[in-house]
This record gives structure tokens, sequence and C-alpha cells, in this order.
């Protein structure tokens, strides 16, 4: 059974309130001994002075009236008794007459000679001193646990508003900063220059290196795309103007793949950008997948399941299935199919499936990489359609995931954001 995740915070306070408790303890304990030993040690003192005025009295046959002495007194404690019979002294808190005393015994002509001081009053001062000691080492601990959990309670936040902004930047906003936000949150400001400090320092600039250089990846792709477009157009021109044949064919057909690879560079780059916006209206899912299927001219099965009419827009949606469907009968095995199912209850989806290779490791755990296609087994191309069809996605807000069948095949599965229902 795995066990339950433990905060920062409460580890902090746990441990802070343990050590202080700890240190109570002993503490407690060393003032309870010093006091103890002092208190009793003044009764036992006063007790065998008491003793030893009894036995000069009792040698000069006196009346020890008023010494609290007595001879062989039957609530003499058994071990001090045979102290005192073996010729030694001692002393040891027992009762007398139900009450609890302090004796003191000697031996006396044969006899045993004890002397007692009442031990109620040493007694109670100890527990009371006991009682003081525990309440505050509670008190000291229970101060030092809320110092402690207000302390990490501040460095959790941070760590933690640290660890959202990394998930921020892990998921595209590139803007995310935890010194921006560290100065619009509560208690912002006030971070001071520590460890927690330097880690989100090396964060943000992590974060701001990261972005300039992808910001002019972008703009270097963008550049690159326009500057090929205009002498692309010219040059397929020209190439028209070419006698008819087999060189011709060739050449145009180099053109043309020339001409959609910058088209689809300068596609990411509008979609990088995060300018582009979805122009939505009312469709009907099942003929919409039909439509956009067909406009591949490929082999394609088209599978209804439950239909429905969803608010999508149409261009973005046809070129993410036809990204897809190109996809799967480009690095994957026929039958392609594509499945609709838009049961009640459930968002619509769209499932589109191949019987060939399946996805490799390294897509489906990091998503698809552009001008990266090193799946063995998958074929060869730039990687930008799949690319194209997660930026699509996006726009439209459709839950786009790769994975692999467990019969074998890949398999794309989107599901449309959910809405209230649209009449046909």
């Amino acid at each position: 059974m795995k066990r339950p995740a433990v905060s920062l915070r409460w580890k902090i306070a746990l441990t802070v309130m343990a050590v202080s408790c700890a240190v109570a303890a002993v503490l407690g304990v060393l003032v309870h001994d010093a006091v103890a030993r002092q208190t009793v040690g003044q009764v036992r003192k006063e007790t065998r002075a008491n003793l030893d005025s009894a036995l000069e009295l009792f040698e000069y046959g006196t009346s020890r009236e008023g010494l609290n002495s007595l001879l062989d007194p039957p609530e003499l404690p058994a071990e001090l008794r045979r102290l005192a019979r073996s010729g030694q002294r001692g002393t040891m808190v027992g009762t007398y007459r139900g009450r609890p005393v302090m004796w003191a015994a000697a031996p006396a002509d044969g006899q045993v000679m004890a002397a007692w001081l009442p031990y109620g009053n040493t007694r109670r001062s100890l527990e009371m001193l006991d009682t003081a000691i525990l309440g505050s080492a509670v008190l000291a601990a229970a101060v030092v646990a809320l110092a402690g959990l207000f302390l990490a309670h501040r460095i959790s936040r941070r760590l933690g508003l640290t660890a959202a902004v990394a998930r921020r930047i892990t998921a595209g906003d590139l803007d995310a900063r935890v010194g921006h936000d560290a100065d619009q949150g509560p208690g912002g400001g006030a971070a001071g220059r520590d460890e927690v400090a330097a880690v989100a320092a090396a964060l943000d600039s992590v974060a701001g290196s990261l972005q300039s250089r992808l910001q002019a990846e972008q703009r270097f792709t963008a550049d690159v795309a326009h500057e090929l477009r205009t002498p692309l157009t010219g040059i397929l021109a020209s190439a028209e103007l070419l006698p008819e044949g087999r060189p011709k064919e060739m050449i145009n057909d180099r053109l043309r793949a020339l001409r959609r690879l910058t088209e689809d560079l300068l596609e990411i780059s509008r979609l990088d950008s995060g300018t582009e916006h979805a122009d939505l209206a009312a469709y009907a899912l099942g003929a919409l997948v039909e439509g956009s299927v067909r406009a591949t001219g490929l082999d394609t099965v088209v599978r209804i399941a439950a239909d429905t009419v969803v608010e999508t827009d149409r261009r973005r949606l046809d070129r993410i299935l036809g990204n897809l469907v190109i996809n799967a009968h480009r690095h994957g095995r026929a039958p392609v199919v594509v499945t609709v199912d838009a049961s009640p209850g459930r968002p619509p989806t769209i499932e589109v499936r191949d019987h060939g290779p399946g996805y490799p490791v390294d897509l489906l755990h990091h998503g698809p990489q552009r001008f990266r296609t090193d799946a063995p087994g998958r074929g060869k191309g730039h990687g930008l359609g799949l690319t194209i069809a997660v930026g699509q996605s996006a726009v439209l807000g459709i839950d786009l995931r790769f994975t692999n069948a467990p019969d074998g095949g890949a398999r794309t599965i989107l599901r449309l954001p959910p809405g209230a229902p649209i009449a046909p």
C-alpha cells in the first residue's frame, strides 16, 4: 500500500516540533533532577540532624520529646532497618501513621534509633514542579511548532510558486516568471536573498534564455519561409514553360513538395506566434469528417458510431484530419480507419488509427517534433504534419493524444471541447 505523501510544510513543522519537544524533555529532566536533589537533600540533612540529636539524648538518658524519634518503630522500612542493624546509617522515604515521611536510622545500643520528618509538602512541591515543567514544555513546543509551521508555509509557498511557474513554462507560457508572480502575490517582495530566491532567479534566467532562443528560431523559420515563397512561385511559373516530358514532371513534383514545405513552415510560424483565432460555425460532425477524409484522396475507412452537430472551424479541422490521415498512410499500414463517436454524455471523439508499427516511444512521451521522424519502420518525412495538427488542435481547444493500440498500430484520439447541444 502506497504511503500518503506529506508536504514539505508539515515535514518542517513536525521536525521543528519534535526537536523542540526533545529539548524541552531534556531540560525538564535536568531541572527536575537539580531541584529534587536540592529539596530532598535539605530534608535528608534536617532528618539526620534530628537523628544525631536523638542519639545524643539517648546516650545520656535524656528525654527526646519533640524530636520525632523512635526506637525500633514498626513503620520503619525493612531495608533501612537492616542497614541500621548492620551498623550503618541511612535515610529513606516511607510512611508513618499513613503520612509520607523521611526516615533516618542508626544503631543505638543494640537497637535501631529512627528519626522522621514530614515529607508530604516536599512531595507536593516536586509534583507541582513537574506539572509546571510539563506545562511549560507543552506551551513552548506549541509556540515553536506554530513558528515552524509559519516558516515552513512561507518556504513551501515560494517553492510551490516556483513549481507552478515551471509547469506554466512547460505548457508553453514562456512569459511566466517567478519574480513577477512573487511581486503580484501575497507577501511578495519579501523573499530575500536565500536559496529559494536563488532557485527562482535561476528558473527565470532559464525561461528568459529559452524564450529568446525560441523566438529567434520562430523568426528565422518565418523569414526563411517568406523569402522562399516568392522565388518558388517564379520557379513554378518558369517550369510550366518547359517542354512536356519526364524531366518536367520530376521538376514540378519536387517544386510542389518544396512549396508544400514552405507553406507548412509559414503555418507553423503563424501558430507559434499565438495570433491564430478559430472561425467557428455549426457542422454535422460525421459529414465534416467524411469530407475531410475524402479530400485526401487516400483509401480510408470512415465509421460513424454516433453523430452530432459541433461548433468548430472547418478549415482547421480539415487540416488536422488531413495531416493525421496522410501520416497514417505514409508511416503506417492499411487499413486506416477514422471513427467518429458522439455518444450522449461524452465529448465528441474522432479516432484515426492505422495498423503499422505504431508511434515511437519518444513521440508518445514528448509529442511530435518538427524535422524529426526517426522511428524505425515509419518511413521518412520532415515531421511538420503532426506538429501542425497539434498547433491547430490547440487553436480549436481539441484534446489531441497520441497512443498505440493494444493490438498494434498508431492511434490518434481527438476529443472536441464539450458544449451545449447545437441544433442542425
